[in-house]
């Protein structure tokens, strides 16, 4: 399995305080804290037959903690679609918009879309809903992807899982 500590950080972005009412925290999302540094990245771990990540939960509708619309076809999209967010190296400057992967975990394999990039450069502004960078090892999915992967209510969140193009 190939580890995901490969892949340095390339920077640091300084935290700012969202504005009020800012910064959706649906899916137990965090809001950048002021002053805090978060590292971020241009690259992601390899990848393999096997690949090694974190499985997040992500709302791709309007006013869900996704922020704007979708990378891949400037669209929002519904909770019940198999799709994912990958982080910034996975997505590959678009290059998996609209391919499939293969996600397994929880003993179960599920199929899901890329329509997104988990922003592993950016964050802690509006664009990003005031969140901060994504990891360098997230694979953000839809409530569908946790549906089908048979895990539900509070034990989503985050879930070790690997993954491998479809």
């Amino acid at each position: 399995m190939v580890e995901a500590d490969t892949c340095k950080p390339s920077g640091k972005l300084r935290g700012k305080k969202p504005p009020p009412g800012k910064c959706n925290k649906g899916h137990d999302s965090d809001c950048c804290q002021e002053g805090k540094f978060y590292n971020t990245y241009t690259c992601s771990p390899p990848v393999s037959s096997h690949t090694k990540a974190t499985l997040t939960l992500n709302g791709f509708g309007p006013k869900e903690d996704g922020g704007g619309p979708c990378e891949c076809d400037n669209n929002y999209h519904k909770d019940s679609e198999l799709i994912v967010a990958l982080s910034t190296g996975w997505f590959n400057k678009k290059k998996r918009c609209m391919n499939y992967i293969n996600i397994h975990g929880n003993g179960k394999t599920v199929k899901a879309k890329v329509v997104d990039e988990c922003d592993s450069t950016m964050g802690c502004d509006e664009d990003h809903d005031y969140q901060p960078p994504c990891a360098n090892n997230i694979v953000d999915a839809s409530d569908a992807v946790w549906d089908a992967l048979g895990v539900y209510g509070d034990k989503r969140g985050e879930m070790e899982i690997y993954w491998y193009d479809a």
